[in-house]
């Protein structure tokens, strides 16, 4: 049993990581938010072609969020080993596959956004728009890959500081740029896209900054290495497939959601930016337990990772209640703030307290997701999430046939958690993802 002095010492550094971390996480959904609020006095119309496209981009972005979460773990795994200059060398390879990936991204995007409007659904007033912020946006691919890079980057370094800072003036200059340009230069939803274009760009220079500047002082080298950016890669792989499959379970609910009516699926999308809020803010810990996990078995701690490990969990859980009772009782405040069509507030009542109910389960979820990637467990979590989405696909696909609506739907979204709880908790109870080491073997 884990000594209260103990408890407090885990308490204290999951607390400097995960609260800056939260942070700079809920930059995110700020980001689509802000623009929402902007794009949405311009039309109905607008703001749908908008919603469409950031499902499109959070996919394509979401996808290689590997970067991040794989440099983390093997940044921590050296800093643990003791070979700082290893560490950021890890790091800088990881920038380096973040920027040759983003080219062929750019180019996939503009090209494909008229179909991929319309395997989404967009509405012929729509398309339209939504095309024209995904074209303008698909600019911003490299910094976004950037950033997420070089975030793990930091990340491994136990420094959650910085990318809150970087987050946080980002989020403002979005704000500011997309202010003027689709009001005061009445550039319209275009004016939206270029500003979060602005805004990324500036971001990702504001961390190439700070890594080279780390790289310089390790003495660790700057230029391409080939053998470093396929390791980073192998490396990522496993977890390339995980983010797919929840992305997969994502894409699904919204294509189901959208069958079943506007107001389901404008109920649904206001849902998804509450839970996805939440996510973000359960994710701060499970950020806290990539660096610190990765850390301990790099110094060889099994006993460190152990005791880590529950103390997260325990945070995940209480974490979760809270933010569940959050999203139940602070419905007055917030339900107006999307939307004032009694309908859509009406399908928002179940919804949101089917929501809310899985949050400490999802506290769980997120903490031990980034146990295991810490750990550099990708392998397992692959073949999971892979598992989950067989589970989850058929019981979101039957919603319209049954006539269940939103709330059946949402049922599904509980299931998908619950599911994805129990492969993580079977996983970390055998023991067999503690390995030690500088590199995971």
């Amino acid at each position: 049993m884990t000594s209260p002095t103990a408890r407090r010492s885990h308490d204290r550094e999951i607390l400097a990581l995960a609260v800056p971390a939260f942070g700079a996480l809920v930059a995110e959904p700020l980001f689509l938010m802000a623009d929402s609020a902007i794009v949405g006095h311009l039309g109905t119309a607008q703001l749908a072609g908008l919603g469409i496209a950031s499902a499109v981009l959070t996919t394509v972005i979401g996808v290689f969020v590997f970067l991040a979460y794989a440099t983390t773990a093997a940044v921590a795994r050296r800093i643990g080993a003791g070979d700082r200059r290893a560490a950021v060398q890890q790091g800088v390879d990881g920038i380096w596959l973040a920027l040759l990936l983003s080219a062929g991204l750019v180019l996939l995007t503009a090209a494909l956004a008229p179909q991929a409007a319309d395997l989404l659904g967009a509405s012929p007033t729509a398309a339209p728009y939504a095309v024209t912020y995904l074209r303008i946006s698909a600019l911003g691919i490299p910094a976004m890959l950037v950033v997420l890079a070089a975030t793990g980057v930091l990340r491994g370094l136990q420094d959650t500081r910085t990318p809150l800072l970087v987050a946080v003036a980002g989020f403002a200059a979005n704000t500011a740029l997309n202010l003027g340009l689709v009001y005061g230069a009445g550039l319209g939803v275009a004016g939206s896209a270029w500003g979060t274009v602005l805004a990324q760009n500036a971001m990702a220079a504001a961390y190439l900054v700070v890594v080279v500047r780390g790289a310089r002082r390790e003495g660790a080298g700057l230029r391409p290495d080939a053998a470093g950016i396929r390791a980073c890669a192998r490396a990522g792989g496993p977890l390339l497939v995980r983010t797919l499959s929840l992305r997969a379970v994502l894409l699904i609910a919204t294509a189901v959601a959208a069958t079943l009516g506007d107001a389901e699926i404008a109920a649904h999308q206001i849902t998804m930016a509450i839970w996805s809020f939440v996510a973000f803010a359960l994710d701060a810990v499970a950020i806290a337990g990539q660096a610190i996990i990765g850390r301990h078995l790099g110094a060889g701690d099994v006993a460190g990772t152990r005791a880590a490990t529950r103390r997260m969990v325990e945070w995940g859980i209480r974490a979760g209640l809270l933010l569940g009772l959050l999203i139940v009782l602070a419905r007055p405040l917030y339900v107006p703030l999307f939307t004032a069509d009694p309908t859509v507030q009406a399908r928002l009542g179940t919804v949101l307290l089917l929501a809310a109910l899985t949050q400490p389960v999802g506290g769980v979820v997120f903490v031990l997701d980034g146990v295991l990637m810490g750990a550099g467990d990708g392998g397992y979590l692959a073949a999971a999430m892979l598992a989950t989405l067989v589970v989850f696909a058929p019981a979101a696909l039957a919603v319209p046939g049954l006539g269940g609506g939103l709330t059946a739907l949402w049922w599904a979204m509980n299931l998908f958690m619950l599911t994805r709880a129990a492969f993580l908790v079977l996983r970390v109870r055998t023991g067999r993802w503690l390995v030690t080491g500088a590199v995971r073997a």
